[in-house]
């Protein structure tokens, strides 16, 4: 009897937690729409004189993300050189008066898959959604811009990066932030060494996400699997109504 019972408690135990962690993701990425629903509520209204300045949200965060974003450039990432650099965020949201740490949502829907974006590969962002490498840039559109978002190959249940094979070229990625949502189209697919740091370098004149995982999946990250995505510049604003800012 004990031992049928712990049999069933093991068995269950993945489908679970996959399921409190779908559900949380879901949550996580609902608040994040609700709050760009508020902000676009709050928006002031239309400047008269096209010469005017009209604030944005957060635009104190938007410009310092500008301003990085443009650093990693003239320093050529110089920074991305261990595995703890890829981990800690140089931004906390919350210091800018965001109620977490969710940055925004990213959507592909060759693999049927939306769920939240963190700024820093630590294992409780990844944990939580697909994150962005520290020292790569911030999502947020611009010219020498390659944001490395990673994801697990699936891990506790959860899907995450696991159907990443299903992209092909043309496929598109969104990326929702604060400001607007950005649209990429895959344009190249890489299988890399791990410690291949120059194949998520920025790459000059482009404006690239590039999404990361293991490979082969099961095989405990022996390789590294890239697709590179380019930004298509006709973009629909995000559910704030400000104008796109690139």
């Amino acid at each position: 009897m004990i031992l049928a019972a712990l049999s069933a408690y093991f068995a269950l135990t993945p489908l679970i937690y996959s399921a409190q962690k779908t559900r949380q993701m879901k949550e996580d990425t609902q608040a994040f729409y609700e709050q760009l629903e508020s902000m676009q509520m709050e928006q002031e209204p239309p400047r008269t004189n096209p010469n005017d300045h009209v604030p944005i949200p957060y635009e104190n965060l938007y410009l310092d993300m500008r301003d990085y974003n443009k650093w990693l450039d003239a320093t050529k990432q110089s920074g991305l050189n261990s595995r703890e650099a890829y981990q800690d965020s140089y931004f906390d949201l919350t210091a800018y008066g965001l109620p977490d740490q969710v940055f925004g949502v990213i959507r592909i829907p060759r693999m049927d898959l939306e769920m939240p974006l963190y700024l820093g590969a630590s294992y409780e962002n990844m944990s939580n959604g697909a994150s962005v490498l520290a020292q790569t840039s911030i999502p947020i559109g611009g010219e020498n811009c390659n944001s490395v978002i990673a994801g697990h190959r699936s891990w506790n249940g959860y899907k995450y990066f696991l159907d990443i094979e299903l992209l092909q070229y043309g496929d598109e990625v969104y990326i929702t932030n604060l400001w607007e949502t950005l649209t990429y189209k895959v344009v190249d697919i890489k299988i890399i060494n791990p410690n291949d740091v120059n194949a998520i370098l920025i790459q000059k004149d482009r404006d690239l996400v590039t999404l990361l995982t293991c490979h082969p999946y099961g095989s405990g990250g022996l390789y590294r699997y890239l697709v590179f995505c380019e930004r298509v510049k006709e973009t629909a604003p995000a559910n704030t109504g400000a104008e796109p800012l690139q």
